[in-house]
Parts: structure tokens; C-alpha cells; sequence
């Protein structure tokens, strides 16, 4: 069942704690689905998603017992409001990335009182090396994520424990055509290469086995979140006009005319794709429709 977002809602208990709060406080930008007591077997928990990316995912397993509340759903770094921070302290559970989407939420978790529990995507992808961020886009992360979200709400709700269990099955029956088409684009791509203009798909990337050949100073740009400069962009031009790079993955944002002249005039495919998904579109489908105009592009023919 899929419930209605609601935008900059609270539990009741975030609301108490924000009682008195001064009208100069920022606002919250957070997106709240709320659980429904009346179709759950146990307890409905609050849970807190930091970036938007991974809010699908908890909602497809926690199901009716959860409330499940979205700090930042378009993976931006939001200015935390008191109640955003009410959230964090109220909170059962705590999903984040663990990288650089939503390091912003570590201040947040420090002033929480009493135990924390915390399912971080970083700490399920093989330690602090792959603590980069976005790890959404690596579909090894993805099951891992769930599987961890499934067990930690169990163990907070033992009396939904087999609701949670049926939950997270129906969730990994329904991931696997999004793993088939990444099985799939892997053996089709056969070492194709890319260059991106932003960052956050290299871990789909080398899932892929796709070859980098962003030229290094675009790649660098791309990773501080700066633009690139003249001769960066000259650079990847360059790089496009000469046939090294297969298809050009443009990460959110506008592409800079020069870029995009290159590419045109070198017949290279262009493929778009974004941080999060829109508001209200599933998880499975924002990323189908990416890996699908990604395997048109690579090959066009099929």
C-alpha cells in the first residue's frame, strides 16, 4: 500500500518538542508518509530518511509501520529546522547514506538523546573507503540497504516482525528486474566508456564495467561541486570530438553550450540522469527508466 506525501509534516511528539519555538527558525523542507496503526500487527515507528534517494526503499519494506520522515528529499543540504532536528531525537530508526549527500546529518545525530540506531549505506558498502555518497547508484548497496532496514525494525517492533519479513520479500522480488537490467547493460555495454559532467554515477558506472573518460580536471570539478573551467570544458570537448567516450551522462544540471555542440557534432549520445527521483516517483521506476535510456544509447540498434 503506498501512502500520500506530506510535505514539512512532524509526529506528534516532534510538534510538542517544537512548542514555543521562535518564528525566526527556519522552515522544513522535510516530506513525512505516515503509518497507519489500524493496518499494522505492531508497533508504527518513526523513522527519519536524510536524502530522498533511499525514502522509497524504506517505505517498500516498513509498509503501514512506519512513519517514515525525509529530511532532505532532493539530496540538497538543507538549513535543519527545529523540527527536523525534533525528528532526529524522536526517531526509532535513522537511515542515511553515510557519505557526502547527507553529511550534514552527523551534527544532528550528536544532539540526539539516548541509543541510536542507525542503518548507513557507507557502513554496508565495504567500509570508509566507499563512504563517497550516492551509494543509491550502486545496486550491490541496494539490497544490502533493505535487508539492514528490514532487521533493525524487526528487532524495534517484534510484534510486526513477520509484517516486516513479507514486506522486504515482496521488496527483492520486485528489485529483480532492476538487477537483470544491470546484468543485462553489463554484458551489452562490453567496456564502452562514459564521461559525466557531475558526480554520483560512478559506482553504477563500475557496476557496468564502464570505462571512465572524463578528462581529469571535469571530473575533479564535478566532484566538489564547482564548475569546470574553460579548460576543462574545452577538454572534454576535445575528448568527445576525438571518439573516446561513447556516451556523455549528464548529471542533473544544464550542460554548457560548448559541451553540448561537441557531442552533437561528434554523434555521441547524451543520457540524463538525477541525484534523486521526483517527488512521488518509486525508486525501481526512476532507476529502470535511467539504466533503459542508458542501454539505448550504448546501443541504439536493439
Amino acid at each position: 500500500m503506498r501512502h500520500g506525501t506530506l510535505r514539512a509534516g512532524l509526529t506528534a511528539l516532534a510538534l510538542l518538542v517544537l512548542a514555543g519555538c521562535g518564528d525566526d527558525a527556519p522552515g522544513s523542507d522535510a516530506a513525512v508518509t505516515p503509518g497507519d496503526a489500524a493496518d499494522c500487527p505492531g508497533e508504527v515507528l518513526d523513522v527519519v530518511v536524510s536524502v530522498g534517494a533511499w525514502s522509497d526503499v524504506v517505505r517498500q519494506v516498513a509498509g503501514d509501520c512506519a512513519t517514515v520522515t525525509t529530511i532532505a528529499p532532493d539530496a540538497g543540504t538543507p538549513e535543519l529546522a527545529p523540527d527536523d532536528r525534533a525528528a532526529f531525537g524522536a526517531a526509532d530508526l535513522v537511515v542515511l547514506d553515510g557519505g557526502g549527500p547527507d553529511a550534514w546529518a552527523a551534527g544532528a545525530l550528536d544532539g540526539r538523546p539516548g541509543p541510536q540506531v542507525v542503518v548507513r549505506a557507507g557502513g554496508l558498502a565495504g567500509g570508509p573507503e566507499r563512504e563517497g555518497g550516492l551509494l543509491w547508484y550502486d545496486p550491490a548497496v541496494v539490497p544490502e540497504v533493505a535487508s539492514a532496514v528490514a532487521r533493525e525494525l524487526a528487532r524495534l517492533s517484534p510484534d510486526a516482525a513477520p509484517y516486516f519479513a513479507a514486506q522486504h520479500t515482496a521488496w527483492t522480488t520486485a528489485l529483480q528486474p532492476y538487477l537483470q537490467a544491470v546484468a543485462d547493460l553489463r554484458e551489452d555495454a562490453d567496456g564502452a566508456t562514459f564521461a559525466a559532467t557531475g558526480a554520483g554515477f560512478g559506482p553504477m558506472a563500475a557496476a557496468l564495467g564502464l570505462a571512465d573518460a572524463t578528462p581529469a580536471g571535469y571530473a575533479r570539478a564535478a566532484r566538489s561541486g564547482g564548475a569546470p573551467g574553460a579548460e576543462d570544458v574545452t577538454a572534454l570537448g576535445t575528448a568527445l570530438a576525438e571518439g573516446s567516450v561513447d556516451v556523455l551522462v549528464q548529471v542533473g544540471g544544464d550542460l554548457p553550450d560548448a559541451v553540448r555542440d561537441a557531442a552533437d557534432a561528434a554523434d555521441v549520445p547524451v543520457v540524463e540522469i538525477t541525484a534523486v527521483p521526483d517527488e512521488g516517483t518509486p525508486f525501481l521506476e526512476w532507476q529502470l527508466g535511467q539504466l533503459g535510456a542508458l542501454a539505448e544509447a550504448l546501443d541504439p540498434d536493439a
